[in-house]
């Protein structure tokens, strides 16, 4: 096994990877909009099969969302989700000027909690910080 990093995923592979979490496919040019939209991709291969993802929303200044962290069932447990989850930061670090913080906030699948703990992320609702919350918004 080679794993490679790339910063580019196709909607095909990006869809994939939804529906091996059980997520659901996204409409394609939906899906394609986000994946240009977003401020860094990164991909995980097996030679030619695409394994993982993340991406990371960032308005440039103080504030950050990481999105979509995916990796194939099979291959969890085998530090790929922490490559990229080092490398979404590293990208944030190497962007950041003296002085600056920055929010970066996410939204942990149930169970997974103890992933974004390793890297300094607190569980939410805690004193001054409520829970997280999403709404979905569809046009028919």
């Amino acid at each position: 096994m080679s794993i490679v990093y790339t910063n580019e995923i196709s909607v095909e592979d990006y869809n994939a990877l939804r529906l091996s979490a059980g997520w659901g496919e996204a409409n394609p040019e939906q899906a394609q909009a986000g994946l240009n939209g977003s401020t860094f991709v990164v991909a995980a291969k097996d030679d030619a099969k695409t394994i993982g993802t993340a991406r990371l929303l960032w308005d440039g200044g103080n504030s950050a969302l990481i999105k979509d962290m995916l990796v194939l069932p099979e291959y969890q447990g085998m530090g790929i989700g922490t490559e990229m989850m080092e490398r979404i930061l590293s990208h944030i670090k190497e962007n950041m000027k003296p002085g600056w913080s920055v929010s970066i906030d996410l939204m942990s699948a149930i169970g997974k909690e103890t992933f974004y703990e390793k890297f300094g992320f607190v569980k939410r609702p805690r004193d001054r910080r409520g829970a997280g919350m999403d709404l979905w918004l569809t046009k028919g």
